[in-house]
């Protein structure tokens, strides 16, 4: 699967005059999990990308272990755009995934709902950093496997894996589709809104 093959939104939808509130989520994730595919995938507009082409420079530095297709890399965050209804639009920050990037995202997460940490089951260790700085954080998030050809663990397996707590919600995704990306986003609205029920 191609991290950054995904049908990008055929009409730029305007921002409502209506839009009052502005909600954020951020999409966390190893590199080449497919944050990028998915902030474009969802997004009803045309995504903001910061993606710039791989060089030599990176040799060395980036492990394209499972990924040696690769040939673009965010180098700050993506941005989407969701309009939720007459006044409340929800904007998404996909987060850069190399550890030379990182300091980039406390910015990111400041002011943010919620995050989903993208998980690449072929390179699984890169997710454990992404769940760890979410936990530091206190920041709710739910966990979305990004399904790759020849790489489908069973759910039970990878929670255990990612020593994930059970009460965190774990789906499978493509992140190429924007329903897929879609029910990941409402899962995570779902957790969320549960989280603020149960709340004293």
């Amino acid at each position: 699967m191609d991290s950054n093959s995904f049908d990008p939104p055929p009409v730029e939808a305007p921002l409502r005059r209506t839009a009052r509130d502005a909600l954020k989520i951020v999409v966390v994730g190893g590199f080449g999990a497919g944050k990028t595919t998915m902030v474009g995938s969802v997004s009803e507009i045309r995504p903001l990308s910061t993606e710039e082409v791989m060089t030599e420079a990176g040799e060395g530095i980036d492990d394209l272990t499972g990924v040696h297709a690769k040939r673009g890399t965010t180098v700050a965050f993506d941005f989407g755009r969701i309009s939720l209804d007459e006044s409340r639009v929800l904007y998404l920050f996909g987060a850069p995934g190399q550890e030379r990037f990182w300091f980039l995202w406390d910015r990111l997460f400041a002011g943010s709902l919620g995050a989903v940490a993208l998980v690449d089951t072929r390179r699984l260790a890169d997710s454990f950093h992404c769940i760890d700085r979410l936990e530091a954080q206190g920041m709710p998030f739910v966990v979305a496997v990004n399904r790759f050809p020849g790489s489908r663990p069973p759910l039970d397996r990878v929670r255990a894996a990612l020593r994930l707590d059970e009460r965190v919600p774990l789906i499978d995704c493509d992140a190429r589709t924007h329903d897929s990306s879609k029910a990941v986003l409402i899962a995570l609205v779902r957790y969320l809104t549960h989280l603020r029920e149960e709340a004293p």
